[in-house]
């Protein structure tokens, strides 16, 4: 069935003009100042913007295993709410997605509950234990060409290299949670600090990030893999990273919303804990400079969902992660686009949709283009509304963002032609 969006304020080659648009549920057919179609469907967009559908590389949907923190429909329709149309779902599951058999059955799931596109990846290693690497090859064969550890990094160097290598020869991707667990102490839970010492809390500092970080990019110079850096938040990493990009190395890096938001003087309680931990000022600050200059490629969330009673525990034992699928676009739109006019939409939109899909081989997807996917958001940029986190689709109610005030709002996420999340009236 084909559709038209009417009207509105479109991102289209750059900059935003008042065009309309005609797809269907394959691609976008027409772009054009006026399109006329009697037998499509019209949606009025006027006084409102049009944008390409957000793409979330650092998802966790919780299932198979842990569906009592979050589901993939439930997930799904937290990332239609929040204006992401493509999604990858980290890994980290029970069991794990590191065989055909197992990833054949994900798939399945897949298919038949989400409503956004999600793309799986495949682990490194085999129950991302650090040791036998998984099956890429038959992986490979199903179409999975993203690998991850994420939740762990792979400590012995050996395994690492042969992963790198097994990476290259299949022309994939892989993306790293960097942790030297050698550097954290049982019971760390936030960034190594005199605020952290003054409050008992157990510190974590940059380098358990950094010195990993450094050994992969080593190795990812003699393999000449095609290498992502996940969640950075310490200068030292994107000092390595920058380093990296100088040499000519096939490397990116993401960073989250809540670390370009918030510091470790934010830090109140576990739903400010994530890992990596929220830093200083200088790191926030080297972070958002690395995005503006290119060190760093684009924003992921690493939407981790918990139950309560993972949550409402000491600092030490509660769990490590905050949800963002619902937040991070309104949240960053209103504090650098709208508060301090540091970035443009277009850049924002830019680092959220076509850097992520270039990255990531989405050939059709990242930018509203004649013949790309019609994949397509519409968004209220004037508006104000309180973030609660009991309006959230997702389970998870883990936030250290509930109560905010924001600026922007989603009004309908479209995906492959169809509305899968439309503000009610």
């Amino acid at each position: 069935m084909k559709r038209i969006i009417k009207n509105g304020s479109v991102l289209y080659h750059g900059k935003f003009e008042k065009l309309d648009i005609l797809f269907d549920e394959n691609q976008i057919l027409k772009i054009a100042e006026k399109i006329e179609d009697d037998e499509a469907e019209v949606i009025d967009a006027c006084g409102k913007t049009v944008l390409p559908g957000l793409i979330d590389v650092h998802v966790h949907l919780r299932e198979p295993g842990f569906e009592a923190k979050e589901t993939i429909a439930t997930g799904s329709k937290a990332a239609a709410h929040g204006g992401f149309t493509s999604i990858f779902a980290m890994p980290n599951l029970n069991p794990y997605p590191d065989c055909s058999e197992t990833m054949k059955s994900y798939l399945e799931r897949i298919e038949k509950d989400a409503c956004v596109h999600v793309y799986p990846y495949g682990t490194i290693t085999k129950g991302e234990k650090g040791q036998q690497l998984s099956d890429m090859e038959d992986l490979r064969k199903l179409g999975i060409r993203w690998f991850s550890d994420d939740g762990v990094g792979v400590a012995d160097d050996e395994v690492m290299r042969r992963a790198q290598e097994e990476v290259k020869r299949l022309e994939c991707l892989m993306a790293c949670h960097t942790e030297d667990m050698n550097y954290r102490a049982k019971g760390a839970s936030v960034h190594e600090s005199e605020y952290a010492h003054i409050r008992g809390w157990i510190g974590i500092p940059s380098e358990c990030e950094s010195e990993q970080l450094k050994r992969d990019l080593k190795l990812a110079e003699e393999t000449h893999l095609r290498y992502h850096a996940c969640h950075i938040s310490a200068r030292q990493s994107v000092d390595a990273l920058k380093a990296a990009k100088e040499k000519g190395l096939d490397v990116s890096g993401e960073v989250t919303a809540h670390h370009l938001l918030l510091e470790e003087a934010d830090v109140k309680g576990p739903n400010w804990k994530m890992n990596p931990p929220l830093r200083s000022h200088e790191d926030r600050m080297s972070l958002i400079e690395a995005l503006e200059e290119g060190t760093l490629d684009f924003i992921a969330s690493d939407h981790a969902p918990h139950t309560r009673k993972n949550k409402d525990q000491p600092m030490a034992t509660a769990a490590f992660g905050i949800i963002s699928l619902e937040t991070s676009f309104p949240l960053l739109y209103t504090e650098f686009v709208r508060r301090q006019k540091r970035w443009s939409l277009e850049q924002l939109s830019a680092w959220m949709s076509e850097k992520p899909a270039k990255r990531f081989g989405l050939d059709r997807k990242g930018c509203i283009e004649e013949g790309y996917d019609s994949d397509l958001i519409i968004i209220d940029p004037d508006t104000e509304k309180v973030i609660h986190a009991d309006e959230f689709f997702s389970k998870g109610r883990n936030t250290p963002f509930d109560g905010y005030t924001v600026n922007c709002e989603i009004l309908e996420t479209i995906v492959s032609g169809r509305t899968v999340y439309r503000k009610e009236q």
